[in-house]
């Protein structure tokens, strides 16, 4: 079982970056296949990057691709989403999530963290 907190969110305006952080408790988290999702009001949640366990392999959802970029740093226990060019319509909670393969959905939630990109 693994815990996760996820930070970095807040308020920033059209093209602006946030970076956030998953904050992962156990010492197996380099095991774990990591997504980051997102769910604005009234839209179901979606998954916006994917990375495979111990890294290497990502995926990014078309909407974010060539903005945002997911990575991990295994000896820290954290995973990261580093969130450039930000737009309106990347407002959102964005969750950490942990499961066992590679582009799907896994079984460990983080609370979320809002951002807001408006001006």
């Amino acid at each position: 079982q693994v815990q996760l907190v996820e930070s970095g969110g807040g308020w920033v305006q059209p093209g602006g970056s946030l970076r956030l952080s998953c904050a992962a408790s156990s010492s197996m988290f380099g095991s774990y296949a990591m997504n980051w999702y997102r769910q604005a009001p009234g839209k179901e949640r979606e998954l916006v990057a994917a990375i495979a366990p111990y890294g290497g392999r990502t995926m990014y959802a078309d909407s974010v691709k060539g903005r945002f970029t997911i990575s991990r740093d295994n000896a820290k226990n954290t995973l990261y989403l580093q969130m450039n060019s930000l737009k309106p319509e990347d407002t959102a909670v964005y969750y950490c999530n942990a499961g066992v393969l590679y582009k799907t959905m896994g079984d460990y939630w983080g609370q979320g963290t809002q951002v807001t990109v408006s001006s």
